[in-house]
Formats: C-alpha cells, structure tokens, sequence
C-alpha cells in the first residue's frame, strides 16, 4: 500500500508537459554533475589548506631546532631572543623525556599526550587532535639532527582559521551551484520551448486546417531535421486523408450522377400511368419500365460498391490512391500506337502516388494520351513530376501542335481543331478529362507557350 501511494504521489508531483519533464530531466543531471564536481572541488581544498599547515609546522619546527644543542652528551636548549615566540605550541623531547613544553600546556592534556606519541615513533609525523568545542589543531614532528644524543621538536597550530577558509568556500560554492541550477534550468525551458515551438505551430495548423479543402504543408523545409521529418510525415498522412475523402466523395458524385437518369425514368413513368386510366398493356408496359430502370440501378450501385472494394483490398495502395510511373507504364503497355510512334514514360520520383484511383487516372489521363498519339510524328513522353501539395503529368507530342485560332475552343464539348482531318472524334476527350480532373481538385492545362508539338499538363492531389 505504501509503495502504491509512493507511485501516486510521484505521478502527481511528475511534470505533465514535455517541456516541464526534459527541464527536469537537465535539471537533475546538471544537479548530479554539479554535486560531484562541489565534493571533489572541496576535497582537494581542505587537502590544500592542510597541506599549508602541515608546511608552516614544518617551517616552525626547522626554526626552533636550530636552538636545540646535540653535539654534547645531552640535548641542551639555547636561549634566543624571540626564545618566548618560539615556544609557542612547541615541545622538545630528548629521547622520550620531554625538556620543554608550552606554559599553558599540562602533561596529561590531549595535545602533550598526541606528542608524545608522535615523538616516541622517532620519524616524521602529523596528527590531528580535536581540542573542545568546534577547534582543532594540528602537531607535526621533526628530529633534529646531529650528535649522539637524539631530539624531537614537536609543533602545533590551530587549524580554525584554515577550516574557516575551507567553510566559507564550501558556503560560496553551494552558493554558485544553486545559482547555476536555477539558471540551467531557466535556459533549458526557454531552450526546449524555442525548439517546441515549431511543434505548438504544427499543432495550431492542423486545428485550423481542413482535412480535405486546404492544401497548406506541415514540412517547409526549415527547422531541425527531427521536425522536417515529422512534418514530411503528417504530410503524406494528410495526403492519404484527403486521398480517401476525396475517393469517397467520388464515390458519392458517381452514384448521384449514374442513378440519376433511370431514377428519372421511374418517376416519368410513374406520372405517365397516373396522369390517365391505363390497360393493362399499358401497365403492363409501364411495370416492365420501371423494372429495367430498378435493375439498371442496381447494376451501377454494384459496379460501384465493387470498384470500392477492390480498391480498398488492394493492400499496396491506399483507397484513392495511384502509382503514377505503373499507371502511366501500365497504359503505353496496353496501348496500340501506330508504328512510328514510341511512347515513353518519366518520373523524377519512382514514388510518385496521386489522390486517385488508378480508374479514375486511366480516365482522365487516356483522352489526352489517345490525342498525342494521334497525331505525333515519331514519340509521345508522359513525365510525372512533383509539385506543391500535389503531383503533375506532362504528355507531349511531336506533332503540329494546337492551331493557335482554336486554342480558345480547346475545352469546349463537341469542338475540333479540323473536322476533316480523317480521325474518328467528337470533341469530347479533352472536355471530359478536364471535367474529371477538376472533380478531384486537379486541372488540366494545355502549354501553349509549348514548341514544336503540344503538351498537356494534368494536375492532381497528392496521394
């Protein structure tokens, strides 16, 4: 139970944006970086600081042994005229017998027993006594040399003022490092927040965009290559959106356009028969109207609901989706051009995918293809091409090109540049193609700037 409340104290505490976890996240490893590098900062000081004590006892003893005498059979202590600054915190042993001691110092107290100890080892030594309160002190030993007779000077200092230098930097350098904390932490939330923000303004865009209506892009090419790629993702995943909503609203305007006519047989028919007493030939007649039109919408609704499905089963592309290179390569395959005609296909993106179905490209792309065909001398190219937000299909022809008089009139149902030119026709391909392609957010353009030959240029939505 402790454990759980444990956890759910440590979710409540827990930063929910993640903006507030990676500042957490800087702020504990700089709090850890910073810890280690105070410890060994203060460790090598205090090492430092009592490296100087230990410098300066040596120095005092060096003095106060150029006053003791062992060249005679006993150690000997010569008088000289700073003889009371010098026994200060010092004793002199001969031997183990102690020969002078500090005045103020008792021989059964702390400091005189620690040099005792220290004297008796015969070598240089330190040691640290702790004398009341918070004060310690610090006694080094040294022999004197020369002579038969041997001696000791022992000397101590009082470490306060050392431990108050070491105290007072421990202090400034807590005092540092919480600075740097709070500033560390300052300047990474404004860090994470400047790099978020591009993340806050995709954000805002795809609130305020339309799934299907608007064409703006989340990848513009600037920022952090982290976000150019997420940005290029939530683009292909918003083509493959509107791909799908399009494709359904296709689905839709076919329905309505290709149930229209026998439905409006029904209703003619049924008008027809209550506008009059009928026989029954007549209704007879009227009944098996009415039938036929019923099973011509129910064809269509088949048709239909069938090409949606198999579209929907292909695993490889997406419902509204196309391959442009293997449409474009699948219909100059099928294709049956004269033969001094070679229809060529190209692509700066063997990717290249379209907001349609490959039905429905077929469609608007074979009116334009069966006219370059038609009338180019040796070869017709279909490129396929990126372009803003969308995909473009250019197919030109070598031939003589668009009568500069009848540009005007290209689009126009039922219009031919030359009727007598003894091609079969009704002017009704290029109408229809752009009529297709304009239904799916796309145009169809004719290059008139274009020379020698004709192109057409087929945009449509990104798949």
């Amino acid at each position: 139970m402790r454990s759980t409340w444990h956890r759910r104290v440590l979710r409540a505490l827990a930063p929910r944006t993640l903006r507030g976890r990676l500042s957490l996240v800087a702020l504990t490893t700089a709090a850890l970086l910073i810890t280690a590098l105070t410890v060994v900062f203060n460790t090598v000081v205090e090492r430092h600081l009592r490296h100087q004590a230990d410098d300066e006892l040596r120095a005092r003893a060096t003095a106060v042994a150029a006053t003791v005498d062992t060249r005679g059979p006993r150690v000997r202590v010569l008088e000289t005229a700073n003889d009371q600054l010098l026994d200060t915190n010092v004793w002199i042993y001969a031997g183990k017998r102690l020969l002078e001691k500090p005045p103020a110092a008792s021989a059964s107290s702390p400091l005189t027993r620690t040099a005792d100890r220290i004297a008796a080892r015969g070598a240089p030594d330190c040691a640290t006594v702790h004398a009341g309160g918070q004060r310690s002190l610090r006694l080094c030993a040294r022999r004197v040399p020369g002579g038969d007779a041997p001696a000791t000077v022992v000397t101590a200092l009082d470490l306060t003022p050392y431990q108050s230098s070491a105290d007072t930097l421990l202090l400034g350098s807590l005092i540092l490092d919480a600075a740097m904390l709070v500033c560390a932490y300052v300047l990474t939330r404004l860090a994470v927040g400047r790099a978020l923000r591009p993340v806050r303004t995709m954000t805002d865009q795809a609130t305020q965009w339309g799934a299907v209506a608007s064409g703006e892009r989340f990848s513009t090419g600037r920022g952090p290559a982290e976000l150019a790629r997420l940005g290029t993702s939530l683009d292909a995943l918003l083509d493959r959106i509107r791909a799908v909503l399009r494709h359904e609203q296709q689905l839709t305007g076919e329905l309505s356009h290709e149930l229209r006519t026998p439905l409006a047989r029904i209703i003619a028919e049924l008008d027809w028969w209550r506008s009059r007493p009928r026989s029954a030939a007549e209704t007879r007649a009227t009944h098996e109207a009415i039938d036929e039109a019923a099973r011509s919408m129910r064809t269509i609704c088949d048709t239909l609901l069938r090409d949606a499905r198999e579209n929907a089963a292909d695993a490889s592309t997406a419902p509204g989706m196309a391959d442009v290179v293997s449409v474009l390569r699948h219909m100059t395959q099928r294709l049956a051009p004269p033969a001094r005609v070679k229809a060529v296909v190209a692509a700066d993106d063997a990717r290249l995918e379209a907001g349609v179905t490959p039905a429905f490209l077929e469609r608007v792309v074979s009116p334009l293809l069966a006219n370059a065909v038609r009338y180019a001398r040796s070869t017709v190219t279909m490129t396929g091409r990126r372009t803003p937000g969308g995909v473009a299909i250019d197919i030109t022809d070598d031939g003589p090109g668009v009568p500069e008089a009848f540009v005007g009139e290209l689009f126009q149902p039922g219009r031919r540049a030359d009727p007598g030119d003894g091609h079969h026709g009704a002017g009704l391909g290029l109408p229809l193609a752009r009529r297709l392609a304009r239904s799916a957010g796309g145009e169809v353009l004719y290059d008139a700037g274009h020379a020698p030959g004709a192109r057409f240029t087929v945009t449509l939505p990104a798949g």
